[in-house]
């Protein structure tokens, strides 16, 4: 599943989460972390299990709900019912846990899922000094789907000065990258705050794409089509995936290992960029 685009949608806006699908984003995400006051997390909390229960609300994005750093479970019991998942079924693909700092805390939320009979898919988001330096470990976690980096709490907790070129966050942003690379798992990129500023998200996502990230986050529905463009594939590249694929299915049939496409011989690292760009394209199609 492509992962191009992730929007989030604060919870304690119901109206906002049903319209969040028709930005096209891969995911929506639902937000019970920082977009909802303290004093709204109740309210938040029912908002999202409306939203999530409703028959009607069956989005061909993946459905995520940010869960908050210190209330995972209360936020789970609220969205089942007190523990009670009979009473509905609720359209929750992925939970995003925030301030991930090791691999327990990813594993201790699929299992206050899996106790409550709930199964998403985990992203653990890292966003402070000691979950970049963690981010191998958090990333090998058996539960973990995807790695989200998160520049702006990143920078607050090692008191970093935000700049345009982002350079006192280069290294966190390649180590995750690099984290997730390592383990299979997606990497999602930061938020690009101004969400009046589509060049600079232009070119920020496409630099994100060079350092190997699967997709970004969008704290706008306005900032999701310059997202999914820089990372939709063009027209050679689709082509090119295209043949490379066919010719990976071609030897398999004839039992040979070894094969070129367009004079180049072909490894796995190809067929993995090869399958990426597909994905990539499939879901631009969606």
């Amino acid at each position: 599943m492509a992962r191009r685009s992730l929007l989030f949608s604060p919870g304690d806006r119901p109206e906002l989460m049903r319209k969040a699908p028709d930005a096209g984003a891969d995911v929506i995400c639902f937000d019970l972390e920082d977009a909802v006051a303290p004093g709204r997390k109740a309210e938040a909390r029912e908002s999202v299990r409306g939203v999530l229960a409703d028959p009607d609300f069956d989005p061909d994005a993946e459905v995520c709900v940010r869960l908050t750093a210190a209330e995972p479970a209360a936020d789970l019991d609220a969205l089942v019912g007190a523990g009670d998942q009979s009473e509905t079924d609720l359209r929750l693909d992925a939970v995003m846990l925030p301030k991930v700092e090791s691999p327990d805390r990813v594993e201790e939320a699929a299992s206050l899922c899996a106790d409550r009979g709930l199964d998403p898919a985990v992203f653990a988001l890292v966003e402070t000094a000691s979950g970049v330096l963690s981010a191998e470990s958090i990333a090998a976690a058996p539960a973990t789907d995807a790695l989200v980096f998160g520049a702006e709490d990143l920078a607050a907790d090692v008191g970093a000065t935000r700049t345009e070129k982002g350079t006192e966050v280069l290294y966190a942003r390649e180590h995750v990258v690099l984290a997730a690379g390592a383990a299979g798992v997606d990497a999602i990129d930061t938020v690009y705050t101004d969400f009046s500023d589509a060049d600079g998200l232009r070119e920020e996502a496409a630099f994100a794409l060079t350092l190997g990230y699967d997709g970004k986050l969008a704290i706008h529905p306005a900032q999701v089509d310059p997202i999914n463009a820089a990372f939709t594939p063009d027209r050679e590249e689709v082509e090119w995936a295209e043949r490379v694929l066919d010719a990976r299915d071609a030897a398999d049939r004839e039992g040979r290992g070894v094969f070129q496409v367009d004079g180049e011989m072909i490894d796995a690292p190809l067929i993995a960029q090869a399958e990426r760009i597909a994905e990539r394209a499939a879901a631009s199609d969606r």
